[in-house]
């Protein structure tokens, strides 16, 4: 059935109408001229084949039809309105469905705690938490916000905020450098176990820069390819083989000796963490408030 785009035309007139009491009240309540309240009532009147409303030069009453159409409209007024009020109090106040996804690689060291915070913060808002190591669309994939880790974003009407700024690191477990040798370039990852990335665009290729900006491919042989960077880590620990990671990840198992960094001479591969969403525009209170909250929980722009 198609939908009359006029069917709603005139029923607030009409109902400020009834309401106020006369044709002059009502132009006084909606700011409109006597004249422009009469000739919606008329247009109105005329599309519905019914009189409305009795009119005298002291007075108007409804009609029997028109009393029968005056409550109806009045719900139809009054449900409008509550929608409206339901909509902003969403800007107002956090509540409903929150959609977020976020890499389980970086989501279960560093968001974890703030995901706790924050529902405490907010107890009205409901989280829907994807951790995947996939990558997401925001729009096609239908998500508030997006929490991603990138060399740099591709061009996109997106708005981003730039969480942390960190770069990859080669690294292997002591264990694996005394058994096997220590590299002293690139190419010779050739020769080594190495531990990839499946998600990665090219998993069997690491590139690397000198500090006179040389660009050097290394074609790896990978002992293991996965698609969980958690496994990566494990592997690498066990002394398995070499891995390339994020050094947000990476931190407290370098501060402890437990991994080491190869190839600290060639040029820092920047990994950075974005806050993706889709727009400043008409915002609810719920994704304003998650993204104040996790950057100001976790933003690092140094």
């Amino acid at each position: 059935m198609t939908l009359n785009t006029k069917l709603l035309e005139g029923i607030v007139i009409f109902v400020e109408v009834i309401q106020a009491g006369s044709f002059t009240k009502a132009a006084d309540s909606t700011g409109h001229s006597t004249s422009y309240i009469s000739k919606e009532i008329n247009k109105l009147e005329d599309r519905l084949g019914v009189r409305l409303i009795n009119r005298t030069t002291r007075s108007i009453s409804l009609t029997p039809e028109g009393n029968v159409y005056y409550q109806q409209c009045q719900q139809i007024t009054e449900g409008a309105q509550q929608a409206e009020a339901s909509v902003n109090q969403t800007q107002i106040e956090p509540k409903g469905s929150l959609s977020v996804s976020c890499p389980i690689s970086f989501g279960l060291p560093h968001l974890k705690p703030i995901i706790v915070k924050f529902l405490t913060a907010y107890p009205k808002v409901d989280l829907e938490l994807n951790m995947t190591g996939r990558q997401v669309d925001v729009v096609s994939d239908g998500f508030d916000v997006v929490i991603k880790a990138a060399a740099q974003l591709e061009d996109s009407s997106l708005i981003s905020r730039l969480l942390i700024k960190s770069y990859g690191v080669t690294v292997a477990s002591p264990k694996y450098l005394a058994a096997h040798g220590t590299p002293k370039c690139p190419s010779e990852l050739s020769q080594h176990k190495t531990i990839t990335y499946s998600h990665a665009k090219a998993p069997n290729l690491w590139l690397y820069s000198t500090k006179t900006g040389e660009q050097i491919t290394a074609q790896l042989n990978s002992h293991v390819i996965t698609n969980s960077p958690e496994m990566e880590l494990a592997l690498a620990l066990a002394g398995q083989g070499i891995t390339r990671m994020p050094k947000f990840n990476l931190s407290d198992k370098l501060a402890s000796g437990e991994l080491v960094t190869l190839f600290d001479d060639y040029q820092k591969n920047p990994i950075n963490v974005y806050l993706l969403y889709a727009s400043k525009k008409h915002m609810s209170a719920k994704i304003r408030c998650f993204i104040d909250f996790v950057v100001k929980e976790l933003g690092d722009n140094n």
